[in-house]
C-alpha cells in the first residue's frame, strides 16, 4: 500500500478567524496536513494551546513582547519557539514547507507574502491587502520564481475554480457576489446612527471584527475587486459586484462566448481553505454539503455606490493604479480600527478614506519602499483626521 505523504503546512495568523478554520481542516484532515510552523501576533494564550495541541516544529509571536510566555509555556516541549517579523520571514524561507497559508489581517502580511513567493512555497492566500497593495510585483516575483499562488477568500476561490481548465483569455467578466452585509437595506439616516455592535452583526459569515465592518462598509468587495484584478490579470472595469444576500454563489465567470460558470457552496471558509491545501486535488470532507432544495431562491443585486462610497473609492483606487490602493487601504484600516474604539461613526469611515487618498501623493510605479512610505503617510493622515 502506497504511504501517503503529509503536506507541511505554515500557518501564519493562526489565532485569528482563518487561522483557527485552517487548523480545524487540518485536525479533520490529519492524515492529509501536519501542521509544522503556527505564527500570530497578540493572542498569545490562544497561540499556546494550539502549539500544545498541533505539536508544530516552530511557534512565532510577531509582538516580542509576548515571547517570555510562549518560551516559558512551552520550554518542556520540542518545539522552537521564535519572535519578531524577521525570525517569521527566515522561517518560511528555511523550512521544508509544502503550503504558506497567510492569514495575518492587514497590511503586516506583505512582507511575508513576498517572504513565500521569493522562497517557492506554494502561496494560499487569505490576506487580500497584500495583492491589493502590491498586487502587481508579487504577480511578477510569483511568474519569475514559478510560485503557486492560491486565493483563500471564497470568492476568489470561487473564481480560480471556475477559471481551472479554461484560459484567462477567454474570460469576458468576472463576477464577485456580495453578502451585502448587515444594513443592504439601511438608509443614510440609518447608517448615520449604526453602532459598534451593529456592524459586528454579520448575516451570513463568522469572521474577524476588522473584516466584518468591512463587510458593512463595503470595502471588504471593494478589496476584492483589486485583489481579482491583480491574482486574475484582468482590468477592474471586467470585475463586476453583485449583491446576493444568501451567501451560496461564491462567485462567477462570463466567458467570451456568453456562457457562465459559477461555483456554489455553503457558507463556510473551511471550503477554500480545504481546497487551497488539497490543490490539485479534492479529497473527500465531513463538511456540510449544499442541498440545493433547502436554498430557497438565489438573488442578485446591484450594490448601491451612494450608500455605500467606500465600494467606489476602491474603484477609483484601482483605476488610478500606482500607489493608490495602498493608501486606500492603510487609510481604511485606521479608520476601521478607530471605529471599533468608538473613536468615529461609521460614516466616517469613508469619509476618512477619501480625504486621505486626496492628500496621498500619487506614484505610478511605486516600489516597496515606496509602499512602506505611501503606508506610513496615509496612516498618519488618517490618525489626524480621526
Amino acid at each position: 500500500m502506497k504511504e501517503i505523504i503529509k503536506k507541511k503546512i505554515a500557518v501564519l495568523g493562526s489565532t485569528g478567524s482563518v487561522g483557527t478554520q485552517t487548523l480545524d481542516v487540518i485536525k479533520n484532515h490529519s492524515d492529509a496536513f501536519q501542521p509544522v510552523i503556527l505564527a500570530a501576533n497578540n493572542n498569545i494564550d490562544l497561540l499556546i494551546r494550539q502549539a500544545l495541541e498541533f505539536q508544530p516544529h516552530t511557534v512565532i509571536v510577531a509582538n516580542k513582547k509576548k515571547y517570555p510566555q510562549l518560551q516559558q509555556a512551552l520550554q518542556h516541549t520540542n518545539i522552537s519557539t521564535l519572535a519578531g517579523t524577521e525570525d517569521l520571514i527566515a522561517s518560511i524561507e528555511s523550512t521544508e514547507i509544502d503550503v504558506v497559508v497567510n492569514a495575518i489581517t492587514g497590511y503586516a502580511g506583505l512582507k511575508p507574502t513576498i517572504a513565500a513567493v521569493k522562497s517557492r512555497k506554494k502561496l494560499a492566500i487569505a490576506n487580500k491587502e497584500s495583492l491589493v497593495v502590491a498586487g502587481e510585483i508579487i504577480m511578477t516575483l510569483a511568474d519569475a520564481h514559478n510560485t503557486e499562488i492560491l486565493p483563500v477568500d471564497s470568492e476568489h476561490s470561487a473564481i480560480f475554480q471556475c477559471l481551472r481548465g479554461n484560459k484567462h483569455t477567454e474570460v469576458d467578466k468576472i463576477i464577485l457576489t456580495a453578502s451585502g452585509g448587515p444594513f443592504r437595506k439601511f438608509t443614510a439616516p440609518q447608517l448615520a446612527t449604526v453602532t459598534k455592535h451593529d456592524a459586528l452583526k454579520h448575516p451570513n459569515w463568522s469572521m474577524g471584527a476588522k473584516i466584518t465592518v468591512d463587510s458593512a462598509t463595503m470595502m471588504n468587495k471593494g478589496l476584492e475587486m483589486i485583489e481579482a484584478k491583480s491574482l486574475f490579470r484582468s482590468a477592474a472595469k471586467n470585475v463586476q459586484i453583485l449583491i446576493h444576500p444568501q451567501s451560496i454563489v461564491h462567485s462567477l465567470v462570463q466567458f467570451r462566448d456568453a456562457s457562465i460558470l459559477a461555483q456554489l457552496s455553503a457558507p463556510d471558509m473551511r471550503l477554500p481553505v480545504l481546497y487551497a491545501l488539497a490543490y490539485p486535488d479534492r479529497i473527500q470532507t465531513n463538511i456540510n454539503r449544499l442541498d440545493l432544495l433547502q436554498c430557497g431562491s438565489l438573488t442578485f443585486e446591484k450594490p448601491d455606490l451612494n450608500l455605500f462610497p467606500c465600494l467606489e473609492l476602491a474603484f477609483c483606487a484601482a483605476k488610478d493604479g500606482g500607489n493608490m490602493p495602498c493608501a486606500l487601504n492603510a487609510a481604511n484600516e485606521t479608520a476601521v480600527e478607530a471605529f471599533l474604539n468608538d473613536k468615529i461613526k461609521f460614516t466616517e469611515i469613508s469619509k476618512i478614506t477619501e480625504r486621505v487618498m486626496a492628500g496621498t501623493t500619487f506614484i505610478q510605479s511605486p516600489s516597496l519602499t515606496d509602499l512602506d512610505a505611501t503606508d506610513r503617510q496615509a496612516r498618519i493622515l488618517a490618525t489626524q483626521y480621526v
